[in-house]
């Protein structure tokens, strides 16, 4: 299993970096056994240093806290763990029904979160994250997590302006604790490309990562042209959410919204599901494996963060990584039309 380098910070990664959104009850509110199962059944399928991305948003901080606690419970040396979390989110006192935020997402939650994007709130979100992780543990690979949230809360020109600007701040902050040696690498992760892709005009970042973006259902050239600028400036590439939230596995959630084919859009989704199912049948291949070994195919993806709700779940995600995958079932996915006929990476 390959390890490689994030951008030029002598910190090497596998191919799978393990999400924790599940450790925040992301749909589901699982026990803190099944918690520490997830956890430890990483360590036993991986070499280590193991890699984990969290951050405060994932059930208004509760992931960063039980990875802490399930690090602990297993007596892993911090040499033996890397830890990314997102910043931007910070936990709040919980005073209505449910969180205000990504409603009917997370459940059972003690706590809400708001975002605090600026210089001061950065380093506030980093200081927090490391409480919660209990101390031992510290984030090497930090980000401004959702910055494409933030802006979509603008209502006209000028505020948007303004609200860039906070997160410009905000990576002054991440600048200057990787010039104190606190953190190692400095990132972005976002759903929408084009928000990473503008930050990245203004930022020196070691390390992007995308959200329901480049799929196997979804990677439109221009996401692909901005890949490879990327890759030539060796920017790394962590991909995420490369089944759509869980929709191309069979789940009922796109993008972490509930979907329904109720709609034209929503239909097609669910058409193009169905075909992908039967052509994965017909080779014989896992939906999942085939997400994530076309989530892999483009220049500058070092690695896949794959989240799981089920610890048995965990074994198969890392032999997705390492799978192949034969060129006949890309030469039918292109032939059915659910991948783009101009896609370069698949060798075929």
């Amino acid at each position: 299993m390959e390890y490689k380098e994030i951008g030029k910070t002598g910190i090497k990664v596998p191919p799978i970096v393990f999400g924790t959104s599940a450790l925040g009850n992301l749909y589901e509110a699982l026990s803190d056994d099944t918690k520490l199962s997830i956890v430890s059944e990483a360590f036993a399928h991986m070499p280590k240093p193991v890699v984990f991305d969290s951050a405060g948003k994932y059930g208004a901080g509760l992931a960063l806290e039980m990875l802490g606690k399930c690090l602990h419970k297993l007596n892993i040396s911090p040499e033996d763990v890397i830890i990314s979390n997102k910043l931007g989110w910070i936990r709040t006192p919980l005073t209505t029904p449910e969180p205000t935020f990504e409603q009917g997402v997370w459940m059972d939650l003690k706590n809400d979160a708001v975002q605090n994007i600026s210089y001061d709130g950065i380093i506030t979100c980093w200081e927090q994250g490391n409480e919660l992780l209990g101390g031992t543990y510290k984030p090497q690979l930090v980000s401004v997590h959702d910055p494409d949230e933030y802006l979509n809360t603008a209502t006209f020109d000028e505020e948007r302006r303004i609200l860039f600007s906070h997160i410009l701040d905000a990576y002054k902050a991440l600048s200057d604790l990787k010039a104190q040696g606190k953190v190692k690498a400095v990132g972005i992760g976002a759903k929408n490309w084009k928000v990473i892709q503008q930050v990245s005009e203004h930022i020196d970042l070691d390390w992007v990562m995308f959200a329901n973006s480049m799929t196997i259902m979804n990677h439109p050239a221009d996401l692909l042209e901005f890949m490879g600028k990327l890759h030539k400036k060796g920017v790394s590439i962590i991909n995420s959410a490369v089944f759509h939230a869980g929709f191309l596995t069979g789940g009922s959630f796109f993008d972490y919204k509930l979907i329904k084919p109720d709609t034209e859009e929503n239909k097609a989704k669910f058409r193009w599901r169905d075909d992908f199912n039967v052509i994965c049948k017909k080779f014989d291949i896992k939906p999942a494996t085939a997400c994530v070994q076309f989530g892999m195919t483009a220049p500058g993806v070092v690695s896949i963060s794959l989240n799981t709700s089920a610890p048995k779940r965990v074994k198969d995600n890392v032999a997705s990584v390492v799978a192949e995958i034969p060129k006949g079932f890309w030469a039918e996915m292109i032939q059915k039309g659910l991948i783009s006929k101009d896609y370069p990476y698949l060798g075929i």
